[in-house]
């Protein structure tokens, strides 16, 4: 059964394409909706489905959290979203649930639900509907297929959402309670079909342009060099809701297949510019496995399931924390485009993209489409750091990444990528130099640390002072040393 709704606007709407999804028991065609609505406007002002809330509207607090799903080799992957920085369209043929989803019709109350009501879990109520979404989120992923849910599970679920009440710790209990309850399954087998026949139906809109192919996505980029190219779209749309901008024509790149992948290699591991980020980290942590704790500092769960490791390198936010480890790591981009009738590509070194604030090498008819990270050599020791005011889901101040190699007690080769200190992702070039042939000792750190506070000039901010960003930047790299010379006790997790 579908339906098709007009959505009501309130404004002079965009240019606009239908919107389709399933959504408690039914596909339904949205017609109406600019490229730029996003998924919480979209919800509350125009369906008039109040469950999620807007807190932050900036990806930050989870209010607004809401469950999407695709269909996968006929399974459903769930994901939790912040719904007030995701464009409505980026779910076009997806399955949705609110907060107000989960109960069934005559009351009972879901798994996540009773145990929140069991372990008193709601503190004021406004932030209790996220929660719920992420905790619904980890339970379909885990307690449906039979996995009991741990403390660390559960707080990496939970990482995307703030209690302003400071109620977390019945929040956990509850999460760390969830049982299967048979009669509570999603009919999987139902939306798979429903949504494998919205995928069967070509979506047609020339503003809002998802392509599925690779060579279609270069081919629009090469139509369309002016559209905003968004993947995660958790830069993007803070452009909506903090700067207030529109987007009349968007290229949406995460429905491509060839760039959905993590391709292994001998030497290196090619990771498509539609990977969303966990996954991303977790496959460069397959390598080297201090990279997962980094990873998981990056941001909150939602964030890290909708954004990617692509959009991320390609926005260039001089404060971005995957770009000093890929710098660090000796990472490439591979930039595409559609010229004279077949794609063409070039790879560049990241330490070499970015060429001012927000700005690199990426022409107007080019996309990045992978990028590509060396896999460790022989004897390299990699330490990889953030300070930020909050530990979770949480912007830099500073983040320093240091690659090492040392023989015979001796610096041979040295990589060292920061952020937080320049107007973008940069190289410690100077640094870098001081170590290189010398001995790893307390003498050549104590000159590393001196030519680290010297080779940039940070701003200061409402993050950091620039004095403090200079002193943090010398402190990180006692603490490398400290951690490649086995001082054991310089990490907590090494404590517990």
């Amino acid at each position: 059964m579908s339906k098709t709704l007009v959505s009501p606007l309130k404004f002079v709407p965009l240019a606009s394409s239908a919107l389709r999804l399933w959504h408690r028991g039914e596909v339904m065609s949205l017609g109406n909706v600019p490229p730029d609505r996003t998924l919480l406007d979209l919800l509350r002002e125009d369906l008039r489905l109040t469950a999620s809330k807007e807190g932050c509207a900036a990806g930050d607090c989870g209010a607004c959290t809401v469950v999407v799903a695709e269909a996968v080799d006929g399974h459903l992957h769930y994901h939790a979203v912040n719904s007030c920085i995701k464009p409505a369209h980026a779910i076009d043929g997806m399955a949705l649930w609110t907060a107000a989803d989960l109960a069934q019709p005559n009351g009972t109350l879901h798994p996540v639900q009773q145990a929140m009501v069991a372990c008193h879990g709601s503190q004021c109520g406004f932030c209790t509907p996220g929660f719920v979404m992420s905790l619904f989120a980890l339970y379909q992923r885990t307690v449906a297929h039979g996995q009991a849910v741990d403390s660390h599970s559960a707080h990496q679920a939970l990482s995307g959402n703030l209690c302003r009440c400071t109620g977390y710790r019945p929040i956990v209990q509850a999460a760390c309670s969830l049982r299967a309850e048979p009669g509570q399954a999603v009919d999987e087998k139902a939306i798979v079909a429903a949504l494998q026949k919205l995928a069967d139906t070509e979506k047609t809109g020339a503003n809002y342009l998802r392509p599925s192919t690779l060579p279609a996505l270069l081919q629009a980029r090469s139509q369309h060099p002016t559209a905003q190219l968004i993947a995660g779209a958790t830069d993007a749309g803070l452009w909506l809701t903090q700067g207030l901008r529109r987007l009349p024509q968007i290229i949406d790149l995460t429905r491509v297949a060839e760039l959905r992948r993590v391709v292994h290699y001998p030497q290196h591991i090619a990771i498509g510019a539609a990977v969303n980020l966990q996954d991303a980290f977790e496959a460069l942590a397959a390598d080297r496995p201090v990279i997962m704790p980094f990873g998981e500092r990056f941001a909150g769960w939602p964030v890290r399931q909708s954004g990617t490791l692509g959009g991320n390198v390609a926005n260039g936010s001089p404060i971005g924390d995957s770009m000093p480890l890929l710098i660090a790591l000796g990472a490439q981009v591979v930039l595409m485009a559609w010229r004279k009738g077949r794609a063409v590509h070039r790879h560049v070194p990241l330490d070499r993209f970015y060429t001012g604030y927000r700005q690199s090498l990426l022409a107007a008819d080019e996309v990045l489409a992978w990028v590509v990270v060396p896999r460790p050599a022989q004897g390299e020791w990699l330490g990889a750091y953030k300070v930020s005011k909050r530990q979770e889901d949480d912007i830099s101040a500073v983040c320093l990444a240091v690659q090492l190699h040392v023989q015979d007690a001796h610096v041979t080769a040295a990589r060292i990528g920061a952020g937080g200190v320049a107007a973008t992702p940069t190289r410690a070039l100077q640094t870098e130099a001081t170590l290189i042939g010398q001995p790893w000792s307390e003498v050549t750190l104590a000159a590393a640390q001196r030519a680290i506070a010297q080779e940039f000039s940070p701003l200061s901010d409402l993050r950091a002072s620039a004095d403090y960003r200079r002193q943090i930047l010398g402190q990180l790299l006692r603490r490398a040393w400290l951690e490649s010379t086995e001082h054991n006790t310089v990490r907590l997790e090494a404590l517990a």
